[in-house]
């Protein structure tokens, strides 16, 4: 309960000051005003319900979604170095959006319903066809190997990623700013349409995961172990890998590729509440909720005027840690 109510208040105190903080800075009963609509005055409508609101909800539902798929991604690989990245999730999501931004020009900045709906969707494709390469090449003696799903997502990733750059430069200039800025991981973008489509993925997904938490506790034995206790193996692995990849994919269509929360989230979730999957899975995702929400201020704010994009910040975070995880293994 500690831990819960500690994450909850830093992503509390994170918001309040993303919304507090800004080229437009606004006090405390002007927040409480204009979200009660007490006198509220049209500037700081438009700062906090078309920017600022939008930008933290979209953080927040970015970091539930890449934490708990995390979780997930570990519990099937047992492999505490697996993330949604490392798999090539993000950059088969990733791939298949900047595909449709080139065949769709201008209909992201646009953020039309049927751009904004059907990201999501190009996403999740991708994400399949990542998937796919894993079942095709990891596939071995009648089950999915772990260290072999890791080493063709890496090299999954690798390839994909090369495709998603090559489509970009055939974009026109500020359509390939817009995807390079994208694919680094960005949420300066955001607005409510966004927040509509990747909600529906994951209420209806991460239940899906969370039911699965005493499962996933069992996928971390032998695979014969598990299969004598009445356990279909592949059908929970395959139910939770695309549960996971739908959830990287609504997360991905909207911010980019976010890398290291799904790696980060995980590993400090098991420091503080240990390794029963029904505590940790919620505990990822307040966690991941803090990174994102957390490292969008920073991004928005330290560098001001200047404006990085979220997911080179929580690289500069999530680099040292895998390579102290990556230490921390080979001890």
């Amino acid at each position: 309960m500690a831990v819960l109510l500690g994450a909850v208040a830093l992503i509390v105190t994170a918001a309040y000051l993303s919304l507090t903080n800004g080229s437009f800075d606004m006090t405390v009963g002007d927040i409480v005003r204009t979200l009660l609509r007490i006198d509220p005055q049209p500037e700081q409508d438009l700062v906090i319900f078309d920017f600022r609101l939008p930008r933290i909800v979209i953080a927040a539902l970015v970091g539930l979604g890449l934490g708990v798929a995390g979780a997930a991604i570990q519990g099937v690989t047992r492999n505490g170095l697996a993330d949604p990245g490392i798999l090539g999730i993000n950059a088969g999501a990733g791939a298949a959006v900047v595909i449709f931004m080139f065949f769709f020009s201008g209909q992201i900045k646009g953020a039309g319903w049927f751009s904004t709906m059907a990201m999501p969707l190009f996403g999740w494709a991708g994400g399949l066809t990542t998937a796919a390469f894993l079942y095709l090449f990891a596939w071995k003696d009648g089950k999915l190997d772990p260290q072999r799903v890791l080493l063709v997502g890496i090299a999954t990733a690798s390839g994909l990623g090369a495709v998603a750059m090559y489509i970009s430069l055939k974009m026109n200039p500020s359509d390939f700013e817009m995807a390079t800025v994208w694919m680094t991981g960005s949420i300066y973008n955001a607005n409510w349409k966004f927040i509509v489509s990747m909600l529906p993925w994951l209420v209806i997904l991460i239940p899906v995961i969370v039911s699965r938490s005493y499962t996933l506790d069992l996928l971390q034995l032998e695979e014969n172990s598990v299969r004598s206790l009445g356990v279909a193996v592949e059908k929970e692995r395959m139910i939770l890998l695309l549960g996971s990849i739908g959830l990287v994919s609504a997360c991905v269509s909207v911010s980019g590729g976010i890398g290291f929360v799904g790696l980060m989230a995980p590993h400090i979730a098991r420091r503080l509440v240990g390794i029963r999957h029904v505590r940790m899975v919620p505990v990822c995702g307040l966690i991941g909720m803090a990174l994102v929400v957390v490292s969008d201020f920073i991004a928005k704010t330290v560098f001001s005027p200047a404006e990085l994009p979220v997911g080179i910040v929580i690289s500069i975070i999530g680099v040292p840690y895998f390579v102290y995880l990556l230490f921390k293994a080979r001890a």
